[in-house]
């Protein structure tokens, strides 16, 4: 038979509980605005804010894909190839977003727009962050700190840049640049993973509570979960995949356990595990359309092959995951052991999940740092439960006591904290990328009001990554992944600038990339002293201080 849950229906949460969860996740996502509202606060005539605080190229380009929907994109083409698309449904929360959006101050009600997005996404992401603890976790006050710790905790990274060592086993650690993993980031400034994981989390729980009680319509229960499903795939496809392997991962444990009940002359429970797998089959109808259309179009399209085998994100070294998730291993010992004990399960789905770490960090796949999505709250889930083993214990009957268990994994606050006061302290430095001259950007405007839509720019990458956002055009060069022959191109930009290159060159290679505009600003100068003003085939546009725009006119 099917493991019980024993101490049965864990996760009902009162209205009042609602209620402080939705105030708290406000009270959150408006304090991680404040450094982008200090970096609008000091923006001025010189300077102009782009509206992020990290991972600018990035923002950048979610900024481009609002501006396309704006301008009438309906799937997502990016502005930073001069590579034919045929477009393919993939973030459409942003292309939807910019629809909302027009001229005059148009990049302006972007960067407002995604903003609001961060924060609304946020606020799903810490509510359903709530109800995952809450269906294993009864205590409401370890409740609360677990929403708390899932959300703003990070590993022990921090203290390897107190001692220097920032950059031990080959990279930073993993919660100052990890969003999948952790949380924090994705509430501080990727809206579309911070949504992804609450429609993931909300899947997963409309399952668990099929599984476990087992009373529910499988067409009702199987419908909200595969919208819940099909929602995390769209707006991250990668979360659509974890879905249905933490599923199947499940189903395959619960399975085993039945065989072994056979083996021993007990009698399996067979109808209620059927019941389970008709209703994840069920589910993933929606979701498994659209990772089939997915990979059908990565299959047909040459620029989504280019772009996937530049999406290059690595998992760091195993130390550093040793590292993220030390503090929470010996709770999480504890907590695996009693939640196995009195949710069979739910703990085995939680347990499985916690223990296939490795494998999904390490698969060979160009993109691994991406599967480990959630770890951190469901070890830190892990490790509340254990907690709560023990508070129920006489000994710890006392508030000090109880407090002295949670000590120790307050220390994850440190990392959070190092990045929030990074972001104040980056924002009042007004330096590049998070910062643009004013010329800079009145030429990007300038080409929003009078270029030609869509036409191809030659610049520098640092140029080109900004100006899609501003101004509805394509650039050579711009963007890691989706700058498809990135490598390739960057040589060929460089020596464009280089003042040794032979003009008949210049000529056709613009000629075959068919470019209408060159940028020459002070990123395009220090890439080589030649001159486009001495140059016939070239048409003067504008210029705002040090910055300048020309067109080409071969014929």
């Amino acid at each position: 038979m099917l493991p019980g849950n024993k101490s049965g229906s864990m996760e009902t949460i009162s209205r009042a509980e609602r209620s402080w969860v939705l105030k708290v996740s406000i009270v959150v996502m408006l304090l991680t605005s404040l450094p982008y509202i200090l970096g609008f606060a000091m923006q001025g005539e010189a300077l102009r804010f782009s509206g992020f605080i990290f991972a600018v190229e990035d923002g950048n380009s979610y900024i481009a894909k609002m501006l396309s929907g704006a301008e009438g994109s309906w799937l997502f083409r990016t502005p930073y190839t001069s590579m034919q698309q045929g477009g393919v449904l993939m973030f459409a929360p942003y292309i939807l977003l910019g629809k909302l959006a027009s001229s005059p101050g148009m990049h302006d009600q972007l960067v407002a727009l995604f903003h609001l997005f961060r924060i609304a996404s946020g606020v799903l992401f810490l509510m359903a962050t709530y109800e995952f603890i809450a269906f294993f976790v009864h205590f409401q006050s370890l409740r609360r700190f677990g929403l708390f710790l899932a959300a703003l905790g990070g590993g022990l990274g921090w203290m390897l840049l107190l001692a220097g060592e920032n950059g031990a086993f080959g990279s930073l650690p993993l919660e100052f640049y990890s969003p999948e993993t952790f949380g924090f980031l994705s509430l501080y400034g990727v809206p579309h993973l911070a949504a992804s994981r609450a429609f993931l989390l909300w899947a997963i729980l409309v399952y668990l509570r099929f599984v476990t009680y087992g009373e529910q319509s499988i067409a009702r229960s199987a419908a909200r979960a595969g919208l819940c499903w099909l929602a995390a795939g769209l707006l991250q496809p990668l979360n659509a995949l974890l879905v249905g392997f933490v599923l199947a991962l499940h189903l395959a444990i619960l399975g085993s356990l039945q065989l072994i009940s056979a083996r021993r002359g007990e009698q399996p429970d067979w109808q209620q595990l059927r019941r389970s797998f008709v209703f994840v089959l069920s589910a993933g109808i929606l979701p498994g359309i659209l990772v089939g259309y997915l990979a059908w179009m990565l299959s047909q399209d040459p620029f989504l092959q280019a772009w996937s085998s530049q999406n290059f994100l690595p998992s760091p070294h195993p130390w550093h995951y040793l590292l993220a998730l030390g503090l929470l291993l010996p709770y999480a010992y504890f907590g695996a052991r009693r939640i196995l004990r009195q949710n069979g399960i739910g703990g085995l789905l939680l347990v499985g999940w916690a223990l296939a770490l490795p494998v999904l960090a390490y698969l060979p796949v160009n993109v691994q740092r991406r599967l480990p999505e959630g770890q951190w709250l469901v070890w830190g889930t892990l490790a509340l439960v254990a907690v709560e083993g023990w508070w129920a214990a006489p000994a710890f009957y006392t508030r000090i006591r109880r407090l002295a268990v949670l000590l120790p994994l307050c220390l994850s606050f440190i990392s959070t904290i190092t990045l929030f006061v990074g972001g104040l302290l980056t924002v009042q430095s007004k330096t590049s990328p998070l910062f643009h001259d004013a010329g800079e950007i009145a030429i990007f405007d300038f080409l929003q009001k009078s270029g030609e839509p869509g036409c191809l720019v030659v610049s520098a990458f640092s140029t080109g990554n900004a100006l899609p956002a501003w101004a509805p055009m394509h650039v050579v060069i711009g963007h890691g992944p989706e700058s498809a022959g990135l490598a390739g191109l960057q040589e060929q930009v460089n020596q464009f600038y280089d003042p040794q290159a032979a003009d008949s060159w210049r000529r056709d290679w613009l000629a075959q990339q068919e470019v209408c505009y060159i940028f020459w600003g002070l990123a395009e100068q220090a890439l080589g002293s030649w001159d486009p003003r001495q140059v016939e085939y070239l048409d003067f546009m504008s210029r705002q201080g040090e910055y300048w725009l020309f067109k080409v006119e071969l014929e």
